[in-house]
């Protein structure tokens, strides 16, 4: 590569390298291990530049480049730094072969199934079954406790259903800020559901602020008509976040993740 397009391709690596982090230490369950990798997916890359040329996206030619450092090293785990970390990890683990990598791809990257077949080296089709069978097998491996924070009877009672009929279990529900501090310390929730405009015109985002000072490991799903005000860059700015109106199979998939990953923030960072 000659040096003017040199600049290039170190911007679009910069620029993408926070997300091969967060995915890599998903992927190993460790942040150390995860660092390593990424740090010898640079390394490769600096030594042959020509994987950025096999695709028209740098992010995808940036991951399949990772995806063969991390085989070729037997696609290890690392040891958990955390008990988060170390919970997920024994989920992950539990998963059919593959599945991992093309659910983290989709799930917390956001890849589509033909840039996951890419970054695998394996067709479209195959990468939409691996997700799937990571989906199912996800959704059958962990039930928890929920706590929903809602001011809207009716969505509360839609959410608390769908829940149920996940077979989770429901610690109640909180309808103004200071409910939901009182019903979380008097039952530690597995997650919590929470909308941002509450009854009293108090913020769901200040409640859960409350109840993670008590309990900070505790993962978050916000369903508001609002996104825009979690895009602050402060905690909590949860990975997955349901838009009302919302359907029942973006509750169930994002309610499925955030249980199965423990805690989308510790894995996101």
């Amino acid at each position: 590569m000659t040096s003017d397009t040199t600049p290039d391709l170190a911007s679009v690596i910069g620029t993408n390298l926070p997300y091969l982090r967060r995915y890599a230490r998903a992927l190993t369950g460790s942040q150390e291990t995860g660092d390593r990798y990424a740090a010898a997916t640079l390394e490769a890359i600096l030594e042959d530049t020509h994987i950025f040329e096999a695709t028209e996206s740098p992010k995808v030619a940036l991951f399949h480049a990772f995806h063969l450092v991390w085989a070729s090293a037997g696609a290890p785990l690392g040891e958990p730094d955390s008990r988060l970390s170390q919970r997920a990890q024994d989920h992950m683990s539990r998963l059919t072969p593959n599945t991992r990598e093309a659910l983290l791809l989709h799930a917390i990257e956001g890849f589509h199934h033909e840039e996951i077949g890419a970054i695998m080296q394996i067709d479209a089709a195959e990468a939409a079954e691996l997700i799937e069978i990571a989906q199912r097998e996800m959704a059958n491996s962990v039930a928890g406790r929920i706590m929903v924070i809602e001011d809207e009877a009716i969505i509360a009672m839609d959410i608390v259903a769908i829940v149920r009929e996940m077979g989770h279990g429901v610690t109640g529900i909180a309808r103004t800020r200071t409910e939901a501090v009182a019903l979380a310390a008097k039952e530690r929730p597995d997650l919590i559901l929470a909308d941002i405009q509450l009854a009293d015109n108090s913020s769901g985002i200040d409640a859960v602020n409350d109840i993670l000072k008590q309990f900070e490991d505790i993962p978050v799903i916000f369903v508001t008509a609002f996104p825009e005000r979690l895009l602050t860059g402060k905690r909590p700015e949860p990975a997955f976040l349901i838009t009302k109106p919302y359907s029942e199979d973006q509750v169930r998939s994002a309610v499925s993740q955030a249980m199965f990953f423990s805690s989308t923030e510790t894995l996101s960072a």
